[in-house]
Formats: structure tokens, sequence, C-alpha cells
């Protein structure tokens, strides 16, 4: 019995499409297909009066007194609510905040302090570098003996899982392949260990449904400028569960994580909430135009977003495989939907001049080294047209040898 998902027709699939009229809420040029949303999302058009009424009414007219009269000072907690709201968060547990980057070093300085006496962080191979480089920064600065330990395969973790590993520190969805970690598997067998789980949802916020909460994950982390839209370098997130609130402290104790920052002590008393995970005053243009981005979720069926997820890159492996031996392209993104998040990925021999020819004829997508030619799909505004269309510009590209033009094979500092 043929199991291969059935034919879809692009037409059809956009007048049935339940998300459609998302698309008209988000400023999109004319002439390119956007797929590369897993890496910057696209701009919501009420973020521009949203931000310049920021501007002009509240930093123009109101001043410093707009910390009070627009709340400026709850914006962490605000947009960290939205958020929270689709990632399956209960209230209180989530905050906007910082980096990243910057996040992880808190939740797992936290996590190791949480887990004394064992030496393991486990991590995999094919993460997302800045969360081993955190890691590995993290490790030594503690110094007492703690060491990332790297898995080559997902399929390798549970067996790594003994007795000296203090935290478990997975992206769910791999940002190369697309790969799909089962969360609540994973962070139950951790448990099982006493091990602590640290999830990155970079590549899962807003591109599917999440459920910390009925994972029982111990802590998140995120960032706002993918499939969020929160705008380029926009604030990230943390996630950290009732059970881990107030017992300790994180390491950057600035004065938002105070439990009074206005008070102005001399010595620092954390807040033994979620606050505590704040550390200097948040960038306010920055959490507006979050703020705002976040607003139009309140409406996003999410089960019908991850149906079209699928739909998407389903239609999108099934076009691009009617050449992609041709022309050496290897699927590399899982065909079980189970198992992957809203991306397809392929391996192929000069993958950063293909992709570069892509651009130039208006079909945005990324490069990741050293051979993946990466395609976003974001359900909220990508039509199914588009990735038939985006589709065929590639093998027109391959077959054409377009992409062997000298001007494709120049880095650029940001692939």
């Amino acid at each position: 019995m043929d199991s291969s998902p059935k034919k879809i027709d692009a037409k059809q699939a956009d007048l049935n499409d339940p998300l459609r009229s998302f698309r008209e809420r988000f400023a999109l040029p004319d002439g390119v297909i956007y797929l590369d949303g897993n890496s910057l999302g696209a701009l919501p058009k009420s973020v521009r009066q949203r931000v310049a009424t920021t501007i002009d009414e509240e930093w123009g007219v109101q001043l410093i007194r707009s910390w009070n009269t627009a709340d400026w000072v709850h914006l962490p907690q605000r947009v960290g609510a939205k958020i929270g709201r689709i990632i399956g968060a209960a209230e209180g547990t989530v905050v906007a905040a910082d980096s990243t980057s910057i996040n992880l070093f808190k939740v797992l300085s936290a996590a190791l302090d949480l887990n004394p006496g064992r030496s393991k962080i486990i991590s995999e191979l094919d993460n997302f570098p800045t969360d081993l480089y955190i890691a590995e920064g993290v490790a030594k600065q503690i110094n007492k003996g703690h060491r990332l330990v790297l898995a080559d395969a997902p399929a390798d973790i549970p067996a790594m899982l003994d007795d000296d590993v203090a935290v478990l520190m997975l992206t769910h969805v791999n940002y190369r392949n697309g790969y799909r970690h089962d969360m609540a598997a994973l962070t139950k067998a951790a448990h099982e260990k006493g091990v602590l789980v640290i999830w990155d949802l970079a590549h899962t916020a807003g591109a599917m449904p999440v459920d910390l909460t009925g994972a029982n994950a111990d802590f998140a982390i995120g960032c706002g400028y993918k499939y969020l839209n929160g705008g380029p370098g926009a604030p990230a997130f943390l996630y950290v569960s009732p059970r881990h609130q107030g017992g300790f402290r994180q390491p950057l104790s600035g004065w938002f994580g105070h439990r009074a920052p206005f008070d102005f002590t001399p010595s620092y008393s954390p807040s033994n909430r979620i606050e505590q995970y704040l550390c200097g005053t948040p960038p306010v243009l920055a959490m507006v135009a979050m703020d705002e981005a976040m607003s139009l979720w309140d409406e996003v069926d999410m089960a019908a977003l991850r149906a079209k997820s699928i739909a998407l890159c389903d239609f999108f492996i099934q076009e691009v495989g009617t050449f992609a031996d041709e022309f050496g392209l290897k699927l590399v993104t899982p065909r079980n939907p189970d198992l992957r998040g809203s991306q397809v990925s392929y391996s192929c021999e000069n993958g950063y001049a293909i992709m570069q020819a892509l651009i130039a004829r208006g079909v945005i997508g990324d490069f990741r080294a050293p051979d993946i030619i990466r395609f976003g799909m974001t359900p909220l505004y990508l039509s199914f047209t588009e990735v038939g269309q985006a589709a065929g510009v590639l093998r027109d590209i391959l077959a054409t040898r377009a992409w062997d033009a000298p001007e494709y094979h120049v880095r650029g500092a940001v692939t």
C-alpha cells in the first residue's frame, strides 16, 4: 500500500487554507517568495505604527513617565505571557529578556546549581553552536569539573543519561536538518535518571504547538525573531518551571531581578518569581515591537498552523523530489512529519552558490555550512502556490547552471 502523502493541488490548498487571511497582516515585498522565516520572520504591518507611537508619543511626549503611564516596566512579563500561551507554559513562568545565548547562560547555570554532585552536560554534536559554546563557557566558569559531552546522533542520547549527568540540553528542532526530538519522551527519560532538561525552542515557538507543562519541562529558552516575527535581534525568552522558581539564584543578578528594584538597596535580594531571570533594563523599542508582533497569536489556531506547516513541507518535498536525484540534492529533513519541524533542508554540492542564485531570482532561503540549503515554511504568510513556484525556480537554476556565475560564489558575512 502506498503510504506517501497525497498529491497537493496548490491552488485548491490556498483556497481552503484557514490561515490565508493572516498573509495581509504582513509587509511582504512584491516579487519575493520568502522561505527564510526560520531565520528572520517577516514584518507584521501593525508593528510600524506601534513602534512609531512609542517613539512619538510615549518617548517623545511622556518621556520618562512612560515607564508608568505606558507600563514599559512590565513589558518583559507581558510579552512573556503572550509567548507562554503558545508554548504550553503556565502564567508567571515565561519572561522576554536579553538574547537566547544569555538566557541559556542563566538557566544552565541555575540547573547545574540545582543538581550538584553531577559533572556532565549532555547535548548533541549537531546542536546550534552558540548553545554548545555557552555550555563550554559555563562549565569553565563554574570550574567544578563539569564537562560537555556530545551525542553523535539523536538515537544515542537515552543511553548517555547516567547518574553523572546533571543536565540534558537540546534544541527541540535541529537548525540544519529540521529533525524534531520527542520532548515528552526525552524529558521523562532524563527525569527518571535525575537529570534536569533545558529545551531550546528557537525553531519551535510559533511553528507548531508546544506543551512545556505537559512535557514536565524544567527550563526552556528561545528567540523572538524567527517564527514569532519580533524583528531582527528581537528579545528572546526563557521558561522556568514553577517547581524551580525561588529556590536558588541565577548568576546575572541585575537590578530588574531584584524583588524590589526601586528600593535601591545596596545588597541583592532576588525575586522568588520568574522576574529573578531578568537582569538589566529592558530595551523598550525592541520589546514594544515584540509585544505587537505577539498580539496576533491570540487569533491563531495552533492545530491549523501545524497542519499547514506539514502540508507545505510535504508539497515542497514532493515538488523538489521530481528532480532532486538528477541534480544531486539529498533530502536531510525527515519525511515523517512527527520527526520534523517547519523547514526542508537539502545537502548538495555548491549549495552556497545555488542559494545566492535563488535569492537573486526572488526566492529567499539560506545556506548552512558545510553544504545545506534550507527552506523555512512559515504558515502564517506563505502560500502553496509560492512553494510550488520556488521549487520551479530551483529546478531552472540547477538545469541551466545559473548558480555558477562568479558573483554567486562570493561569500557574504552572513549566509
